[in-house]
């Protein structure tokens, strides 16, 4: 399915990697999930990613139909159902996520913190915009090095 680049989005992210099988099952109870998604009997136009084995991405087009409370709770209990069961952590917001290399980390923010006085996150560290809410910003402003993210705003990066 194509999905507008106004389409609304939710990110979750897990505080550690899925393995294949979990990924695997994951990409199945998703699917089964937005392929049924509704809002007040209305069918939404949705669709779902995973992506680096730790994102889960929902995306609504709205100019279709529009994702309304009860639906967003829908989906909302959908990713507690993979966090109880693939004993993970969705909806921390402090979990902190960069790449380091081709692979992606995440972290507590106290962590976080720690590896930005230590230098081993800088300016040029691309971090995680979890807080994009559309595929146009999914797509352009997702991935960003810190000095141009929120992050930069909150956190104290260690000029040497």
């Amino acid at each position: 399915m194509e999905i507008s680049e106004n389409s609304r989005i939710w990110i979750y992210q897990a505080d550690r990697p899925f393995n294949n099988g979990e990924q695997s099952r994951i990409e199945g109870i998703l699917s089964s999930f937005t392929g049924g998604w509704d809002a007040h009997g209305h069918k939404l136009a949705a669709k779902h990613e995973m992506r680096y084995n730790r994102f889960i991405i929902l995306m609504v087009d709205e100019s279709v139909a529009g994702a309304s409370g009860c639906s967003i709770d829908k989906s909302s209990n959908v990713i507690r159902q993979i966090e109880q069961e693939f004993g993970v952590n969705l909806f921390d917001r402090f979990n902190m996520a960069y790449r380091k290399g081709d692979d992606v980390i995440s972290c507590s923010k106290s962590e976080f913190e720690k590896l930005l006085r230590q230098g081993e996150i800088n300016e040029d560290t691309i971090v995680f915009n979890n807080t994009v809410q559309t595929k146009k910003e999914l797509d352009s402003s997702w991935e960003v090095p810190f000095k141009l993210s929120w992050h930069s705003r909150f956190f104290q990066l260690n000029v040497v």
